[in-house]
């Protein structure tokens, strides 16, 4: 199943921070991402269902960033005004149809370059959540999901790493280390 409603524009305002996470301003989603990125919030969610396999998403063509790339379950920012348990909740519900519970589990920075047309620059919250629900994926920000095995995932970062986004894969390494046994439990 799938819808083709535009969840994600180009003018929304997002929350342009510091590194200690202090609201400095709030700019376009475009500004934030061009040439080298302003550093702006962002979250993750991470999906798995009971038998621990995680839900990825391909991210769509006309994805400005990192398009045809699989990623997380759930990828976005919050949205000038919106709190995290807002703006993770919308967005998991607009990506992927999925309404669930999430827990907080880290926060990092970084910063990505896609060739020449722009960059992520972000202080990134990522939280996990479980569902069993079937996906019914947003056509115009989703190309192809999945549900995977760990171990079938580490395999592909292994051999094919250019096939996923960075930020997936910097969350996913601190989640293997840090956090599987705390996502079991859930």
């Amino acid at each position: 199943m799938s819808n083709n409603k535009i969840v994600s524009f180009e003018d929304e305002k997002l929350i342009v921070v510091n590194e200690n996470d202090r609201v400095l301003s709030y700019r376009s989603k475009a500004e934030c991402h061009n040439g080298d990125g302003i550093l702006h919030r962002a979250f993750s969610i991470f999906i798995f269902n009971d038998k621990m396999q995680l839900l990825i998403q391909k991210r769509a063509e006309q994805k400005r960033l990192w398009p045809l790339y699989w990623a997380n379950s759930c990828c976005s920012h919050p949205r000038k005004g919106e709190n995290f348990t807002g703006a993770t909740q919308r967005r998991l519900y607009e990506e992927v149809g999925i309404k669930t519970p999430l827990k907080y589990l880290f926060k990092f920075q970084y910063t990505a370059k896609y060739k020449n047309e722009g960059a992520e620059n972000e202080l990134c919250s990522v939280f996990v959540g479980k569902s069993n629900d079937r996906a019914i994926v947003n056509n115009n920000e989703i190309v192809e999901w999945k549900f995977i095995d760990i171990p079938e995932l580490e395999k592909e970062f292994e051999s094919h790493p250019e096939n996923y986004t960075p930020w997936f894969k910097m969350e996913w390494e601190k989640i293997r280390s840090d956090h599987l046994q705390e996502i079991e439990r859930i």
